[in-house]
């Protein structure tokens, strides 16, 4: 260890110990609220960066579910297995549509939003897996595969602000 090294431990140490916090060798302490102003934005941005995903991730959904239920029979097509023209397409689709908005209202809200943000992405799983069945990868595909990870990485986050409940 250097001079300079030893220094900046027991530096680190002092300061520590006028907060009331153990020294951590190798870790950098926590900064005064001081700072300037592009490192205060900063840490704005990362503190709401997960609720601004969080919601636009509900608007998203909100905004799948609203066109499903308006129009179920434009979406019938994207039922597996089932014939577009059915009635069964379009009551799956209906169910579909009212998941999407019910879990949209979840994230948005903050109600169980770690939960909300599991389901929903289990359910662009099943949409991701069921277009590129049918049409292979497209652009919608890979549209719908970056919501999936948007939801996948709210659902494992724990930092939020604005929630009813976790």
């Amino acid at each position: 260890m250097t001079p300079t090294q030893s220094t900046d431990r027991k530096s680190r140490a002092t300061d520590a110990g006028r907060n009331g916090q153990a020294a951590r060798p190798g870790r950098a302490q926590p900064v005064a609220a001081a700072g300037t102003g592009a490192e205060r934005a900063q840490q704005v941005a990362a503190d709401w960066a997960p609720t601004a995903a969080r919601l636009l991730l509900g608007l998203v959904l909100a905004w799948f579910g609203y066109h499903e239920l308006v129009g179920p029979s434009l979406w019938t097509g994207y039922v597996p297995v089932v014939s577009a023209t059915s009635w069964l397409a379009v009551l799956l689709v209906l169910a579909h549509g009212w998941l999407l908005l019910v879990l949209a209202v979840a994230i948005i809200a903050g109600v169980a939003h770690r939960a909300a943000c599991a389901v929903a992405a289990l359910l662009m799983l099943e949409i991701v897996i069921s277009l590129t069945i049918t049409a292979g990868l497209s652009d919608l595909t890979m549209r719908d595969v970056g919501v999936l990870g948007l939801a996948i990485c709210l659902a494992a986050g724990t930092r939020q602000r604005l929630i009813l409940s976790s």
